[in-house]
């Protein structure tokens, strides 16, 4: 008996096996994923806060001018309330770099107003570099003038915003009181303040966008990613508008310390503050930390031009890679810079010479300006050293804004396109000597045509990334 029921067992089994054979023969192979065609991703709206002032016209003024935000650091500026005096003191007088390009804040036109940022509805989780997010963010919307109320362009708009280093102010407030042994007053807001894609998840829940929500952190480079990442997402149809860009503010005493123990920061400048950027120049010793946010608005070209959209550039390319070499320096010849503009001018369609300024990352670090400028050379070629391809560096006027450097930098390069006007590079008195004849960075703002430029940005840990702008066709 049990083995008749095994043969009738093993017979069904058979039955079962031929039968799902013989259906699963009879199928097709799955067809391609249904990519929609390329969507062409532009750009309509602009905001930012920065050393030289809140507001893109502000900060673009003062630019084009020559001025410079870069200031003497005070002890105030370490934001060390909570540490007593003689702390305070002994801290300030350990940091071998006294110098740092400070957002100005007030209530004047220009000035970064604390208050409407820092006191919100959720001002208690609000750390600074999610404000300045914030109000570079509501400027760029409202330059672009996009508001969505209905459901569908709330789902369709997404945020793209990230941050180098967070809100490390509040890290060392809070180790702090477990020094003290009082962790009981530690503020439950403490973990939504240090998290970077803070910045981002404020800017969606204020206007409640739901499209994607990301947040890149690369360092230097997380900017520039923060676009580039945006514009893919809007090319891949995962939204039509992106609020994308990057934030920090830095400017405290641990960060700070930290990057003076690895001798990245300026010191030879503590006197003359104004001076301490100077990328490109033979007496660059070393970045001026900076702070604030650049955001722009990101759209599908269709869509801009149905709604009436006024667009200042075309994002037409972004390369990416990796040094794999060291943890802080560029390898020697460049390569990794060079790779980035590659691939950023292949994905764009267009040729070398059809770009017509480099805005550089240059932060004014002996090793990394100098191999920025070999990269430059080697790649544009006759097309560098004939003059023809105008390029600065825009940090000897802003300092080294980290995570928020690489699109606060796109920014000007988009006005470069769109005023028709190449910044000048600040505090170039004496070039490296790779710097010949007509291969040299702008010591003037220059009033040409710029029909594409690339702007680059390059972070620790080997990251690249450069993003191609061009006018509209």
């Amino acid at each position: 008996m049990n083995r008749h029921r095994w043969r009738q067992s093993a017979e069904l089994c058979r039955r079962i096996h031929r039968r799902f054979s013989s259906s699963t023969a009879s199928l097709h192979p799955f067809k391609p994923p249904p990519f929609s065609p390329q969507r062409r991703v532009v750009v309509t709206g602009l905001g930012m806060v920065t050393p030289l002032g809140c507001g893109v016209e502000a900060t673009w003024k003062r630019l084009i001018d020559g001025a410079s935000g870069v200031k003497a650091l005070s002890i105030q500026d370490l934001k060390m309330s909570g540490f007593d005096e003689d702390t305070q003191l002994y801290t300030f007088d350990q940091l071998t770099s006294k110098v740092a390009a400070i957002v100005p804040c007030g209530t004047n036109p220009g000035e970064f107003n604390e208050s409407l940022w820092l006191d919100s509805k959720h001002g208690k989780s609000i750390a600074r570099f999610i404000s300045y997010a914030l109000c570079a963010a509501d400027e760029a919307l409202r330059d672009a003038n996009w508001m969505p109320s209905e459901q569908e362009d709330k789902e369709n708009t997404g945020v793209s915003i990230g941050g180098g280093i967070g809100s490390i102010g509040d890290i060392l407030d809070a180790s702090q009181l477990i020094c003290e042994k009082r962790l009981r007053r530690l503020s439950p807001f403490f973990v939504p303040r240090i998290l970077i894609n803070m910045a981002a998840g404020h800017v969606s829940m204020k206007y409640g966008f739901q499209g994607p929500n990301h947040a890149a952190v690369t360092a230097c480079a997380t900017g520039a990613n923060s676009i580039g990442d945006a514009a893919r997402m809007i090319q891949f149809g995962d939204a039509d508008v992106m609020v994308a860009g990057g934030t920090e503010a830095s400017i405290d005493a641990l960060s700070i310390a930290g990057f003076c123990k690895s001798r990245a920061l300026s010191t030879k400048f503590n006197s003359n503050p104004q001076e301490a950027s100077r990328p490109f120049d033979c007496e660059r010793d070393g970045f001026v930390i900076g702070e604030g946010a650049g955001v722009l608005v990101l759209e599908e070209l269709e869509h801009a031009k149905k709604r009436g959209a006024n667009i200042y550039a075309e994002l037409r390319g972004y390369g990416m890679s990796g040094d794999a070499h060291h943890i802080t320096q560029p390898h020697a010849d460049g390569r990794g810079a060079v790779l980035a503009m590659t691939r950023a001018l292949k994905q764009s369609g267009l040729l070398l010479n059809q770009v017509d300024y480099v805005n550089a990352h240059a932060t004014s670090t002996p090793l990394g300006d100098m191999v920025e400028a070999q990269a430059i050379k080697s790649l544009f070629s006759e097309h560098a050293t004939s003059g023809a391809l105008a390029f600065s560096s825009t940090k000897g006027a802003i300092g080294h804004l980290l995570g928020a450097a690489g699109a606060v930098e796109a920014i000007f390069t988009v006005l470069a396109i769109h005023q028709g006007i190449a910044p000048l590079s600040l505090n170039l008195s004496n070039p490296d000597p790779i710097f010949k004849e007509a291969f040299m960075p702008l010591t003037k703002s220059k009033e040409m045509q710029i029909r594409a430029a690339l702007s680059n940005a390059f972070g620790f840990g080997g990251t690249n990334a450069a993003l191609l702008f061009s006018t509209i066709s």
